[in-house]
């Protein structure tokens, strides 16, 4: 469930620990010629980009589509009705429908969050993030009372870099991704919201206790800035904050989050811009936070999650991320603060999201739309 139902006794603080990355952090994982799974279609979308198990609710969980729909589905059966409510996304290049997540307290006020793409003025756009509450209406699905509460600032051209997954802390606040927009400089800058960490308020609204505070307006929202497209987003059972985010021409990263802290984009990377020109790698004492591991070339780390159950042998604990140019799942062994590759699973098809089903079992959504359920090889 990227372990966004974490309760709210772990103390926010755990999230504060330094990220370096390790000297063979760039090695490539060995791709295993044998899986300790088979992946089992389910179920089939058009484009399907997130998904959320229900807590309380065995196999359902809701699956949005990136062209505007939001589905409630059994991930057992694979049945599945369209949920109404939702705000229509601008639908353009990266843009649409994003991610949905639940409230801590889903079983008693039946929120649930959704990300999405709407259109500004003189063709430019920009992500928001909003709320409504599920109800069954006579067999019809949909969520009540949606609202918006979040809004990336500023809106700008182009259709790219969105990022807005989200995650609830163990510390009760919303924890949400903001991309650059392939803007570059607006990651550096505290005026804005573009290519930062967020930490809001369940109402969307600036935490208490955000590191640019002070500063008021949207800085009040960051929590760590200097970041690219920021498509993974999870707290392990400690309550550390881990973030995969694709690079520009290599340097795919995961990151352990740190209030305050500046990731290094675009005045540092382990890849390079697009048509050759040099960025400056990560080095020690270059100011930045360096990646606990990453990639080059590029895997475009499309998701990532974290393992709380022990249905798979080993993988508790670890990271799951879904690689898209690179077509496999992807194993990050996580110890404490620190990080390293594990296994790379080729799998053929583009992986938009990795999820955990209340019973431990992993699912797959892929790009080209079927809902793969891994079942271990005993």
């Amino acid at each position: 469930m990227r372990n966004r139902l974490l309760q709210p006794l772990l103390a926010t603080a755990m999230v504060l620990g330094a990220c370096q990355a390790s000297p063979d952090a760039s090695s490539a994982a060995p791709a295993s010629a044998s899986k300790p799974f088979e992946a089992r279609e389910v179920a089939s979308f058009g484009t399907p980009w997130a998904m959320q198990f229900l807590p309380g609710r065995g196999n359902q969980a809701l699956v949005t589509e990136k062209d505007g729909k939001l589905w409630l589905v059994d991930a057992g059966s694979g049945q599945r009705k369209e949920v109404t409510g939702i705000p229509a996304p601008y639908v353009a290049g990266q843009g649409g429908l994003g991610d949905v997540i639940v409230h801590p307290d889903f079983a008693n006020n039946r929120r649930v969050y959704l990300t999405w793409v709407e259109a500004g003025p003189n063709g430019t756009s920009g992500a928001a993030m909003g709320y409504g509450q599920l109800v069954d209406t006579g067999g019809t699905m949909s969520l009540m009372d949606f609202r918006t509460v979040w809004r990336q600032n500023p809106k700008v051209e182009g259709n790219g870099h969105f990022s807005h997954r989200m995650a609830f802390g163990p510390d009760g606040f919303l924890y949400l991704t903001s991309g650059e927009r392939q803007k570059f400089e607006p990651a550096q800058d505290l005026s804005g919201n573009l290519g930062k960490v967020l930490r809001l308020t369940a109402e969307g609204q600036p935490a208490p206790g955000n590191p640019f505070a002070s500063r008021g307006r949207v800085s009040a929202e960051i929590w760590s800035y200097g970041h690219r497209n920021l498509l993974g987003l999870a707290f392990d059972a400690q309550g550390r904050l881990w973030e995969s985010e694709m690079g520009p021409e290599g340097g795919d990263e995961v990151n352990l989050i740190a209030a305050g802290k500046n990731y290094g984009y675009p005045r540092a990377s382990n890849g390079s811009h697009y048509g050759g020109k040099d960025i400056p790698d990560h080095k020690p004492g270059d100011g930045f936070e360096a990646p606990k591991v990453w990639w080059t070339p590029s895997i475009s780390p499309g998701s990532l999650m974290i393992v709380r159950g022990d249905k798979y042998p080993g993988w508790n604990g670890d990271a799951l991320v879904g690689a898209l140019s690179g077509e496999a799942l992807i194993r990050v062994d996580l110890d404490g603060d620190k990080a390293a590759k594990a296994d790379e699973w080729p799998m053929g098809g583009r992986i938009r999201e990795v999820e955990e089903a209340p019973d431990g079992t992993i699912y797959l959504l892929e790009d080209k739309g079927r809902l793969l359920r891994l079942d271990p090889v005993k």
